[in-house]
């Protein structure tokens, strides 16, 4: 070296990364010491003193250098992975799953992420998990049985609650693509008690089945590709679905009109369907359908047009297994068994089985609707209609 010249901190960096190479990182901090000096505010020369540090075994110390990075840099993703790793070696899983929530809130998505970060991302991952799992479970615990907390409503909200405290279920709140109404809660199943026409429904489930028949007898000619978007159209999720066969529906009542033909040709179905309480929303509802989903298919996750009304389902043909989840609750299809849910809240359904499955589905208004509100709210959207068209 050329008296009175100082070495770059580069340089200097280059010298501590051939000492680690070598083993050596007593030699490698002594680099980075001087580095530091050159450059005492750059996080980059803290996280390679980090990286001496730990090689060297001292950990503690490590986790302070990388305090130090993230102090200058609080965004630092490999930062904050690396703390992690470190937390859990010295205070172990449950205090190093807070810091790899922190770091995984800033990995780049799985296709961006460099090759030797995947294995402890996936460690990241793995530990929150675990964490996660214990929590719930000492919560469940310290409960005890929550069966009595009261009605099932106040029994589901509560379970809920504990996997969405312990971390392990998401939120879920209303995402109407169309009316957001304010203020009612947001339900993934309603508690039957609100619906007490529902035994009526199940019990008419052999008529159902039987008119259905009839419409199923030619190979399905009658039923139409429930997703059709225009060629215009971004067909998102929609893709392997649209204009697809694979989920068909035929229509008893479809934007609030009454599908005459289809109704003749199920009588008792149109007129049990007539007593029921169908939301009546001039050229938005009621909506009633035969839904049918070929086997081995999934309808991908999505969200409904107004949390206004409700939707429910009836199963009639049921080969299989086959599940529907809406938010966190995950149920399966059960025969004369029916359910209402909020379709405004995420929800998605797979046929696991072999065959056709196909449940009849129509739309109410949700019952914590005023029936001032219901009237208005029908002029409300009828006037949005008009507005475009003005």
């Amino acid at each position: 070296m050329t008296a009175g010249l100082q070495t770059s901190p580069e340089q200097l960096l280059a010298d501590a990364a051939q000492a680690l190479r070598r083993g050596d990182p007593a030699a490698a901090l002594a680099a980075i010491g001087q580095a530091e000096g050159a450059s005492p505010h750059d996080p980059q020369i803290k996280m390679q003193r980090a990286l001496a540090l730990r090689m060297s075994g001292a950990f503690p110390e490590a986790i302070a250098a990388l305090d130090e990075a993230l102090a200058l840099d609080p965004y630092n993703f490999l930062a904050l992975l690396s703390k992690g790793a470190l937390v859990e070696k010295v205070s172990g899983e449950k205090v190093a799953a807070r810091v790899y929530q922190n770091a995984l809130k800033l990995a780049p998505d799985e296709a961006q992420l460099p090759p030797p970060l995947k294995a402890p991302v996936a460690r990241a991952h793995e530990v929150i998990a675990r964490t996660q799992a214990a929590m719930e479970a000492y919560l469940r615990e310290q409960m005890g049985p929550i069966a009595g907390a009261g009605s099932e409503l106040a029994v589901s909200r509560l379970d809920e609650a504990i996997g969405v405290y312990a971390g392990r279920k998401k939120v879920y709140q209303n995402e109407p693509l169309l009316l957001h109404y304010p203020r009612l809660p947001a339900i993934p199943f309603f508690p039957r008690e609100l619906f007490p026409w529902l035994p009526e429904l199940e019990a008419a489930t052999p008529v159902i089945q039987a008119e259905l028949q009839a419409l199923l007898a030619g190979d399905m000619q009658d039923f139409a590709p429930y997703i059709a978007f225009p060629p215009d159209a971004p067909v998102n999720q929609w893709e392997e679905l649209n204009h697809s066969r694979r989920w068909s529906s035929l229509f008893l009542w479809k934007d609030g009109q009454r599908q005459d033909a289809v109704c003749a040709r199920c009588p008792r179905t149109a007129a049990l369907l007539e007593r029921l309480p169908m939301a009546d929303q001039p050229e938005f509802a009621p909506t009633a359908m035969f839904s049918a989903l070929d086997a081995r298919t999934h309808i991908p996750a999505h969200t409904g047009s107004t949390n206004t009304r409700l939707l429910t389902h009836l199963p009639l043909i049921l080969p299989g297994p086959a599940r529907f989840r809406v938010g966190n609750e995950t149920r399966s299809w059960r025969m004369g068994e029916a359910w209402v849910f909020d379709d405004t809240i995420e929800h998605e359904a797979w046929n696991d089985s072999d065959q056709l499955r196909v449940i009849l589905i129509f739309d109410i208004w949700n019952p914590f609707l005023e029936a001032g509100e219901r009237e208005l709210i029908k002029t409300l959207m009828l006037a949005r209609n008009r507005f475009y068209e003005s």
